[in-house]
């Protein structure tokens, strides 16, 4: 009798540590753009938490926001037959060959947080993304409400080139302002996403626009860009919140601090988190073979002054920030 308990304990344990294997087996490559903004610090740092969770392996590549890098990670991942690949697209055309590369492999290919512009959807699984034309249009609606019919000229700082949240931001905001005759987009260049992009393309608005005083509002693509913006605005010696108001992307917990002390005024939520449905759609595949919607969409939400900034920063530095 105790050396049936024995073998039957020992088969548990055995079956117990096979699934636990089966797990850590999945291997999975993630082509990460880089690290050009804390939310982009924030997305890897949930996917890897999310990972373990799962018991995946997860191999994260820096692309250091060079699309020949992204190429050369995902060829990299192909040849190590990986079980699937994440790409978060730094810009949104010129991966149909290396898609293709990766279907001929039978890999499944999911996007996170940005499209690609493709003849050929059936290149990869599934996008999993907010609506970043609706975040636009949030902001927009956002400023039409806020100067309530008084004139306003805007100054515009632009994800980066080609990108699909620089395209898709800038449309949404211009549909967001469209019935507001009162505001105009004055400027509009690219901060790259960067804080220190964002802050010497300001001051440079700030020069050619009367050391500022002709600026009513700043729409940023992203919080980091409207960070260093903010600093550009404090050193013109104007009071950023007020002087100029400003409205952003992302929600990191930077632009709540700055929310707190007055120096911005909203923002649009981009939840950290898409690697969390894209993991879920991924098993679902696997186990049905049947493939997922071609769009996840992730939640956005318009956060101002109004909404407790302090306590929404201690939130979000919980996340990996």
């Amino acid at each position: 009798m105790i050396s049936m308990k024995r073998i039957l304990l020992a088969s548990t344990v055995a079956m117990l540590c096979a699934g636990t294997a089966h797990a850590a087996d999945l291997t999975i490559g993630f082509s990460q753009i880089g690290s050009e903004s804390g939310w982009r610090a924030a997305e890897t740092s949930v996917s890897k938490i999310e990972a373990k969770k799962r018991g995946v392996d997860l191999k994260i590549a820096d692309a250091q926001q060079k699309q020949e890098n992204q190429i050369k990670a995902i060829r990299g991942f192909i040849a190590q037959g990986v079980d699937a690949i994440f790409i978060a697209p730094v810009v949104a055309t010129g991966w149909d060959t290396v898609l293709a590369e990766a279907k001929e492999a039978k890999i499944p290919v999911i996007l996170l947080d940005r499209t690609i512009e493709t003849a050929n959807d059936g290149l990869y699984l599934t996008a999993v993304t907010s609506d970043t034309v609706h975040e636009g249009k949030v902001a927009g609606e956002w400023l039409v409400k806020a100067v309530a019919g008084k004139d306003c000229k805007v100054v515009e700082l632009q994800g980066t080139v080609g990108s699909s949240p620089a395209i898709n931001r800038k449309k949404g905001f211009e549909d967001g302002i469209a019935s507001a005759s009162n505001i105009k987009i004055t400027r509009s260049q690219t901060g790259d996403f960067t804080r220190s992009k964002g802050k010497e393309v300001m001051e440079g608005f700030l020069k050619a626009e009367n050391g500022g005083k002709n600026i009513c509002a700043l729409y940023a693509h992203n919080d980091d860009m409207a960070v260093g913006a903010i600093q550009a605005i404090k050193e013109a010696g104007l009071k950023p919140g007020k002087d100029i108001l400003v409205v952003s992307v992302d929600a990191v917990p930077d632009i709540f601090k700055a929310m707190a002390e007055g120096e911005a005024n909203a923002t649009v939520e981009l939840t950290p988190n898409m690697a969390g449905p894209a993991f879920d759609a991924l098993k679902a595949f696997k186990d049905s073979g049947k493939a997922p919607p071609k769009w996840i969409q992730t939640e956005s939400k318009l956060y101002t002054q109004a909404d407790d900034p302090k306590k929404v920063y201690e939130e979000k530095k919980g996340l990996g920030y």
